[in-house]
């Protein structure tokens, strides 16, 4: 069964940091570019950073960028998304993503940033 499981995240105050993971299982990881999106309340999901197989090439939103870093270890079957300087408008649910037919979801992990 192809899954992908997010966690690490929660509540954190302006400037702060937080370390989402996401754990995939039931496929190839090392086969597949990786992508965070986030789906802020009342908003689309948007896009956020995405890794290439290699875990070398990354691209990230305009908003994120010098902020936030997307890295991977494919030993482990892990992608993560180091964010840092963390603003209010960051608050939103995080979701680990596989593209392609299928792609593939993980169920979202909430970061609230506020003071």
């Amino acid at each position: 069964q192809e899954q992908l499981v997010e966690s690490g995240g929660g509540f954190v105050q302006p400037g702060g940091s937080l370390r989402l993971s996401c754990a995939a299982s039931g496929f190839t990881f090392s086969w597949y570019a990786l992508n965070w999106y986030r789906q802020a309340p009342g908003k689309e999901r948007a896009f956020v950073a995405w890794i290439e197989r290699d875990g070398v090439t990354t691209s990230y939103v305009d908003s994120v960028k010098g902020r936030f870093t997307i890295s991977r270890d494919n030993a482990k079957n892990m992608v993560y998304l180091q964010m840092n300087n963390l603003k209010p408008e960051d608050t939103a649910v995080y979701y680990c993503a596989r593209p392609g037919a299928p792609s593939l979801w993980g169920q979202g992990t909430q970061v609230t940033v506020s003071s």
